[in-house]
């Protein structure tokens, strides 16, 4: 399986890793509800997409508030050759809504609580979750930094950040990754983030390739749980039916098409694609290995 360097640093990832978010759902602890979710059929999908050959795994303490990272600490129990991204910053309010907290305090607290859940000495990467712009990114940058310095952390990353405050962090110290929404469906970043990416030599997560499974055969709103979130997501209105075309001509499956739509950007490094059962983690180590495709008809 193809592997690539992120960035300028010494981690190499397959095209495709595992995204949690969709294993984490506590309903009515975690408002992102994916449905309900067996914890051994999320066991399950993690060894199904690390033994066909994927080496990384994207968490975050936000993800179920912890119950995420404890899910795949469990599935990697003994398994020290799996790369390991979280973030930090994502702090939870008394009504069960939530608000960033980037404070050196607040980063370092996180880093602890990932490292205890994740039963790991150290995070591969360590991601800042979102934008906080109550502390100059100067501060939580340097932060990072220290925990690298300490050995708690490999590399330091940023998710869903701007590129004038990535150019801050980066005056700090390295930046190894960023980390963006990017997807067929949402293609923003397109404009600004993915050329400064590549101007500066950072390596490229995308998170929701597959928007949010809105960009999957057989897809239906009316198919999810009551309280699943993606009822009144900005998607929901929104009619497919002509890109779900496009993306099968593109890769095969709308699934693949999607795919290799984020991978075939030479900004990006790799994709964040979520599995809730042992064939969807099969199917993910799948796409990986047979990326890169032929091209395009």
């Amino acid at each position: 399986m193809e592997r690539r360097r992120l960035g300028a640093s010494d981690l190499e990832i397959t095209p495709v890793g595992v995204g949690t978010a969709p294993i984490s759902s506590l309903p009515g602890v975690w408002w992102v509800n994916w449905g309900p979710q067996d914890e051994d059929d999320s066991a399950r999908a993690i060894h199904a997409a690390l033994d066909g050959g994927v080496n990384w795994v994207d968490t975050a303490p936000f993800y179920g508030w912890g119950h995420g990272e404890g899910v795949v600490g469990r599935a990697l129990r003994g398994r020290d050759d799996v790369l390991v991204f979280t973030k930090c910053g994502t702090k939870r309010r008394p009504d069960g809504d939530d608000h960033m907290d980037l404070s050196p305090a607040a980063i370092r607290e996180d880093v602890e609580g990932s490292l205890r859940r994740l039963g790991r000495e150290r995070l591969d990467l360590l991601q800042l979750h979102d934008r906080d712009p109550s502390v100059p990114i100067e501060e939580s940058w340097g932060a990072v930094l220290e925990l690298v310095a300490e050995g708690k952390v490999r590399h330091g990353g940023i998710s869903n950040h701007r590129p004038e405050e990535v150019d801050r962090a980066l005056a700090v110290g390295p930046v190894a990754a960023i980390q963006v929404e990017y997807s067929a469906a949402a293609r923003r970043v397109e404009e600004a983030v993915l050329p400064h990416a590549l101007e500066r030599g950072l390596g490229v997560i995308v998170w929701a390739p597959l928007a949010s499974g809105f960009l999957t055969d057989g897809f239906s709103v009316d198919a999810l749980a009551p309280d699943d979130f993606r009822r009144t997501h900005p998607f929901a209105g929104r009619d497919f039916a002509e890109l779900h075309d496009e993306l099968r001509a593109r890769g095969g499956t709308v699934v693949e098409g999607a795919v290799r739509f984020v991978l075939d950007h030479p900004a990006v490094t790799g994709a964040i694609v979520g599995a809730r059962n042992e064939r969807e983690g099969r199917d993910l180590a799948a796409l990986a290995a047979r990326y890169p495709y032929d091209p395009a008809p």
